[in-house]
């Protein structure tokens, strides 16, 4: 197996992608321990900060040195030289919010997995016609399960990872998985305010624990 196609199983079994910037290093370092204490081994650290790149290749070299079976990858790459940057930097994988032919392509020659952020059929066809099997669909909660419902039979041989708006509850979480989606991403309904706030880490491992097994739940009902 290649690495993609490794990372993509990775995200397909865990099925829940956790995705998470703050601007403090050390706070990062310990969201990313709590979320691997809880059993998660696939992380995307999103480029939505002034330190963004100084913070993950911080994590890049606590994930290389005491989480070795951890997959780091890097999200919010809009553009050709952020993706050389973090590519360089090391990152496992590339998310993007847009769908970018100059992105894919290098990201591709670094044979890593891309993952473009999509809403309407014709970017999902362009990512398809980029080299992309997995699509993260954004935002989530404002196209709905419904809309994977539609779209799949249009794209069959693609897969499907919604991002915005996933909730950490068994309805909602069952309806994305019920509507044909391979993974869901979560960001702040998960890795909350109120958690990096009062630093309660050990919450943060319990409810990532929590969503893992509604996500397997889900999986094996669908």
């Amino acid at each position: 197996m290649n690495r993609k196609e490794d990372i993509k199983k990775s995200i397909i079994t865990q099925g829940l992608l956790p995705l998470f910037y703050n601007d403090s290093s050390d706070v990062s370092a310990s969201i990313l321990w709590a979320l691997y204490n809880a059993g998660i081994r696939i992380v995307e650290y999103t480029n939505r900060g002034e330190n963004a790149l100084d913070n993950f290749l911080f994590l890049r070299k606590l994930v290389s040195a005491e989480m070795s079976d951890l997959k780091l990858g890097t999200g919010t790459i809009k553009t050709k030289t952020d993706a050389e940057v973090f590519i360089a930097a090391g990152a496992d994988f590339i998310v993007c919010p847009v769908v970018d032919p100059s992105i894919a392509e290098m990201v591709h020659k670094a044979q890593l997995l891309w993952i473009p952020g999509c809403m309407t059929a014709t970017e999902i066809n362009t990512a398809e016609l980029n080299g992309a099997s997995l699509v993260k669909i954004f935002p989530g909660n404002i196209l709905g399960p419904t809309y994977i419902t539609a779209i799949k039979e249009i794209f069959p041989g693609l897969l499907f990872m919604p991002t915005g708006g996933v909730e950490v509850n068994k309805e909602n979480i069952q309806s994305w998985f019920d509507a044909g989606v391979s993974a869901v991403g979560m960001g702040s309904r998960l890795i909350t305010r109120s958690i990096i706030n009062n630093q309660d880490f050990d919450k943060l491992t319990a409810d990532c624990i929590h969503a893992l097994a509604l996500v397997q739940q889900a999986k094996q009902k669908k």
